[in-house]
C-alpha cells in the first residue's frame, strides 16, 4: 500500500494496534502462540517459531530476479520470494557496513547510538540488542558469521562456526576539506585489481564458512531444544569482485552498462564528487565497469547458491516448518551508477536492499509491499514474533500488521543516515511515498547545505533533482519532509554532524587497542 502524503503517525499506532490485535487472535486460534505487537507472547516453547535471519553484503536489490532482473540467476532467493513477502521499497538505515549492522543489532538510527563508521561500536557490550531482547523471551540467539563487531563484543549473542568478528574499533574519523579536490588513484587501483575470475578470495572462503557452521548447526538442532534465533552474516556480494569463472562466464558481454545522462555527474552534491575523489573513482576505465558489473552478477549467482543450500537444510530439518526465514542486506552496491562505486550515498542502488520475509505457516507467497520501510523496522518484526519487549526508545514500527494484511495501514517512511568517511560533512534521507528528499549538512561556514528532491515515480534513475528548480510546490514538500526527517530521527542533521565530529576527534581510548587491526574503511 502507498501512501504519497504518509498517514498520521498516531493514526497508524491506533490502527496498526487493531491489526496487531487480529492478528494475535489469528495466532491463537491456530495454535501459534504468537505476539503481534511489543507485548510479550504466550510462551509455549513448542508453538513459537524459529527465526533464520540470512543478511549479505552489498546487495544491489535490482540485482535479483525477484526485483525484477530478468539476467541475473537467482532462484533461490526467487522461490523463498515465491514462499513470503517481498518488500520494494526497503531500506537500510545507513549505507555502509558496521552502522547498518549496529541498527539491525541495537534498533536504532546510527545517530542515536554514535555507530558512524566501521570504525565504530555501540556504547557498551550490554547494550539492548535483538539478541538480548530475544533470550530474555526464551530463545537463543546465535550468530553464525560476520556482523563486523569488534573482536571484545558479541551484544548478546552466542557466536558458532567460529571466530569471524576480529576488528579493533578505535571510534576515530575525520572529513574532507569540502575544497580538497586530491583524488585518490591507488584507492581505485587497489580494488579494481581484484576485478576478475577466480576461485580464492576472502569472501568465498568466509561466506562457505558460514553456510557449513549454519547446515552444522540445523543437522542438530531439535524442536525440544526450544525457540532460536539464528543470525547468518554473509559478506557477498561485497568485494573484492573474485567469482569463480562458471558464474562470471554467463553474464560476459551481456550486463548493460550504467546510465549516465548528460550534465548529471557534474550536478551532483558536493558529497558526491568527494566519495568519487576519496575511492579515485573520478576516471574509470570503460573495460573494468563493465567487467566489474559482469562479476557482481556472478558473485550475486554465487552467494544464491549458498542461499540455497541453507534452504534445503532447513527444509529438511525437524525444525524446518516452524522457522520463518528472513533475508536482506546491509546496503546495496552502485557498480558505477551516478558514476559512484561500492555504496555510502542513498542513491537507490546503495540504500535500497531486498527484504523478504517467508513462513507459509503464516503469510501466503508471492506477496508484495510496496510502501516504505526500513531495518528498524525489520528488527520490531523479529521481537513482535518471538514475543518480545523492546525498549519504548527504540526505532522502527514492527511489520507485523500489514504482513498478515496487505490493506492495513503502514506509515510508508524509511531513513537512512551516512556520516563515514569520504566526504565533507554527513547527509541524511527520507523516504516518503514517492518521494525521496536527501539533506547534506554544511561541510563549514563558506559551503551551505545542499538538498536533494527526487520524484521516484516519474524518476526512477534520480536523475532530476528537484531541490534544483525554484517551483513553489518543491519548496512546500521539501520544507515538509525535512521537518518529517528532524522528527523521525529527533534532533537536526546539522547537530548530529557536530556530535559525530566530537566523537571522531576523541576516539574510544582503548588501552593498547589501536595497534591491533582497526576496522577497515569500506
Amino acid at each position: 500500500m502507498t501512501n504519497p502524503q504518509g498517514i498520521r503517525r498516531r493514526t497508524f499506532l491506533e490502527a496498526a494496534a487493531g491489526a496487531a490485535a487480529a492478528g494475535a487472535a489469528w495466532a491463537g486460534a491456530a495454535g501459534l502462540g504468537l505476539a503481534a505487537g511489543r507485548g510479550p507472547a504466550v510462551r509455549r516453547t513448542g508453538d513459537r517459531p524459529n527465526i533464520l535471519f540470512v543478511i549479505s553484503d552489498e546487495h544491489n536489490a535490482s540485482i535479483t530476479g525477484c526485483y525484477g532482473n530478468r539476467l541475473v540467476q537467482t532462484p533461490h532467493l526467487d522461490g523463498l520470494a515465491e514462499r513470503g513477502v517481498t518488500f520494494d521499497a526497503f531500506y537500510c538505515n545507513s549505507p555502509l557496513c558496521v552502522p547498518s549492522r549496529m541498527s539491525l543489532t541495537a534498533g536504532k538510527y546510527i545517530s542515536r547510538t554514535g555507530a558512524w563508521s566501521n570504525n565504530c561500536w555501540l556504547p557498551s557490550d550490554d547494550y539492548p540488542s535483538i539478541a538480548r531482547i530475544l533470550t530474555a523471551a526464551g530463545y537463543g540467539a546465535y550468530l553464525c558469521g560476520k556482523m563486523h563487531y569488534d573482536r571484545t563484543r558479541r551484544y548478546g549473542f552466542t557466536e558458532i562456526g567460529g571466530n569471524m568478528n576480529r576488528s579493533t574499533k578505535s571510534g576515530r574519523g575525520n572529513r574532507r576539506d569540502a575544497d580538497d579536490e586530491r583524488i585518490n588513484v591507488r584507492a581505485r587501483d587497489s580494488r579494481f585489481k581484484d576485478f576478475h575470475a577466480g576461485t580464492k578470495s576472502g569472501i568465498l572462503q568466509h561466506d562457505e564458512a558460514v553456510t557449513a557452521g549454519v547446515l552444522e548447526f540445523l543437522a542438530k538442532r531439535r524442536p525440544e531444544d526450544g525457540p532460536f534465533f539464528l543470525l547468518a552474516g554473509y559478506l557477498a556480494p561485497h568485494f573484492p569482485l573474485i567469482v569463480p569463472e562458471g558464474f562470471w562466464k554467463p553474464y560476459e558481454g551481456k550486463v548493460p552498462m550504467p546510465v549516465l545522462p548528460p550534465g548529471h555527474v557534474a550536478g551532483q552534491p558536493l558529497n558526491y564528487h568527494h566519495l568519487r575523489r576519496g575511492f579515485g573513482v573520478v576516471e574509470t576505465d570503460p573495460n573494468q565497469v563493465r567487467l566489474g558489473r559482469e562479476l557482481y552478477y556472478g558473485l550475486t549467482q554465487w552467494f544464491d547458491v549458498e542461499v540455497g543450500k541453507v534452504l534445503k537444510a532447513l527444509a529438511a530439518s525437524p525444525v524446518g516448518e516452524n522457522t520463518i526465514v528472513i533475508y536482506t542486506s546491509d546496503h546495496g552496491e552502485n557498480m558505477g551508477e551516478h558514476h559512484l562505486w561500492w555504496k555510502n550515498c542513498v542513491y537507490q542502488h546503495a540504500a535500497r536492499v531486498p527484504a523478504i520475509v517467508s513462513w507459509p505457516k503464516r503469510w501466503a507467497g508471492g506477496q508484495r509491499r510496496t510502501a516504505a520501510c526500513s531495518m528498524v523496522d525489520l528488527v520490531q518484526t523479529v521481537a513482535g514474533l518471538a514475543g518480545g519487549t523492546t525498549p519504548d526508545d527504540w526505532n522502527g514500527d514492527a511489520l507485523l500488521p500489514w504482513l498478515d494484511d496487505a490493506n492495513a495501514p503502514w506509515k510508508d517512511l524509511a531513513v537512512s543516515e551516512y556520516y563515514a568517511h569520504n566526504i565533507a560533512s554527513g547527509y541524511t534521507m527520507i523516504r516518503q511515498g514517492d518521494y525521496k528528499y536527501v539533506y547534506h549538512t554544511p561541510p563549514d561556514a563558506k559551503h551551505p547545505a545542499q538538498r536533494e528532491l527526487y520524484d521516484l515515480s516519474a524518476d526512477p534513475g534520480e536523475f532530476t533533482n528537484l531541490a534544483q528548480t525554484a517551483a513553489e510546490a518543491q519548496k512546500s514538500r521539501i520544507e515538509a519532509m525535512h521537518a518529517a526527517l528532524v522528527k523521525e530521527l529527533g534532533r537536526h542533521p546539522d547537530e548530529t554532524e557536530q556530535v559525530c565530529r566530537a566523537d571522531y576527534a576523541k576516539g574510544y581510548r582503548r588501552g593498547g587497542g589501536g595497534k591491533k587491526k582497526a576496522g577497515n574503511a569500506t
